[in-house]
């Protein structure tokens, strides 16, 4: 009897819903037309589309993968572009006025203890590294790179400038490459690693960056001993603009030369030592002055002494390196067009880099620029030195804080020296 009421029950039920499937099945009949139709317009609307922008797939078989149409580029680029950089900001207290405030190369004169404080971001630094295409055992690589020191704008308008903007060849199986564009000299190739952007610049280290073409070669003299060899023609710039309808440098009518020959070999370190030997020449023309030489003799030597204590040094001498961050920005007697002679300087710095641990790193050095006294005028800055020390901590692999302090004395012929204590602290974003 149960089982006889749960049949009934069941067909009872199927027959008191087949309206309703009924129903169902006509909606549905219903909405797969309209989807079909919306199909069908959508395919005329593609068709339509590709007949004014022309084929977006050379593939013939369904599931192949469409190759690029060779007349169009993508939005990026079809080469490896890598994005990097830093945002870092700046803050820093000097007991004395000093040039230029963001960053420190010298004391000015009567400057001492008049105090001040400075703030900037203007270090935060953006580029591009290109890589590729090779062409057979050619590899081809570039680099473009800027900051925000800029001439001009104000401090919370600040003008973008180029650093860095090179192409380079390379021949990976001969050791041999060729570099075209901007980039650092040739000559006095270190850095101390300090929180103050200007790094020791007119305080002993001298270089900086100039349009150039640059060969370099490195030749294994045994198997633990090897040579490299770089030379470079590179542009003579002055800081003259006012000497006359033309720059010197370019007045002069050819480049300036520049050349390194540096060896790298085992002494008394955990790493083998790199020590070179470079220098540079090239003229300026002044049209009331004549010419004037601009040259250097630099030696520079890298050691790692051990798995966290790196010791750096290098020394100068030459004359009109203004351009070169030399002569504590002095370069020619007269700075007009009546420039009649070169002034001369020497110095030199060294640096020791400490790394104890992983999120800590320090380091500290000194800088000595010692300008000939007979090639100024009175208030020449005859001496710049700086004594400097830095802490910098990682909180992460990106994320760095630090805080430096640092010691500067400039002296002036016929005149008082100044000095200054400089405090800065530094926010460093890494990406």
């Amino acid at each position: 009897m149960v089982r006889t009421m749960a049949l009934v029950t069941v067909i009872a039920c199927f027959l008191m819903s087949t309206p309703c499937l009924a129903a169902d099945t006509g909606a549905l009949a219903e909405e797969n037309a309209q989807l079909r139709q919306r199909v069908e317009n959508l395919e005329r609307q593609v068709q339509d589309l590709q007949t004014v922008v022309g084929p977006t797939s050379t593939a013939e078989t369904p599931g192949t993968p469409a190759e690029p149409d060779e007349g169009k580029k993508p939005f990026w680029s079809t080469l490896d572009v890598q994005f990097y950089g830093y945002i870092k900001a700046d803050a820093s207290w000097d007991s004395s006025r000093v040039n230029t405030g963001n960053f420190v190369t010298y004391v000015e004169a009567d400057g001492e203890d008049d105090d001040e404080f400075n703030l900037t971001a203007r270090q935060t630094r953006l580029g591009l590294k290109i890589n590729g295409p090779n062409l057979g055992n050619i590899e081809t690589k570039g680099l473009i790179e800027g900051d925000f020191y800029g001439a001009g704008g104000t401090e919370n308008k600040n003008i973008f400038r180029m650093r860095h903007g090179y192409l380079q060849l390379l021949w990976p199986e001969d050791d041999f490459s060729i570099l075209a564009g901007q980039t650092w000299d040739v000559v006095s190739p270190l850095y101390p690693e300090t929180l103050n952007f200007t790094i020791l610049w007119a305080a002993g280290n001298i270089g900086y960056r100039h349009p150039q073409v640059r060969v370099t070669k490195q030749i294994q003299l045994q198997d633990d001993v090897q040579m490299e060899l770089a030379g470079a023609i590179s542009r003579t710039i002055s800081d003259i603009e006012e000497a006359g309808p033309n720059r010197p440098g370019e007045d002069a009518g050819f480049p300036t030369v520049q050349g390194r020959v540096a060896l790298t070999f085992p002494w008394f370190g955990i790493e083998p030592t790199t020590a070179g030997l470079s220098g540079h020449y090239g003229e300026e023309e002044y049209d009331l002055g004549g010419d004037v030489e601009s040259w250097s003799i630099n030696v520079d030597i890298l050691q790692p002494v051990n798995e966290w204590l790196v010791l750096k040094a290098e020394a100068f001498m030459g004359e009109n390196l203004d351009d070169y961050y030399g002569g504590i920005g002095q370069g020619v007697r007269n700075a007009d067009a009546t420039a009649d002679g070169p002034i001369g300087s020497k110095g030199g710095w060294v640096a020791a880099g400490m790394k104890p641990c992983e999120s800590w790193r320090f380091n500290a050095g000194i800088g000595i620029d010692d300008v000939d006294s007979d090639d100024l005028g009175d208030s020449g800055r005859t001496l710049n030195r700086s004594i400097f020390g830095n802490a910098i901590y990682a909180i992460n692999e990106h994320t760095d804080v630090g805080v430096e302090l640092s010691q500067w004395r400039t002296d002036y012929k016929n005149a008082s020296d100044e000095d200054d204590v400089r405090i800065q602290g530094s926010f460093i974003y890494k990406f």
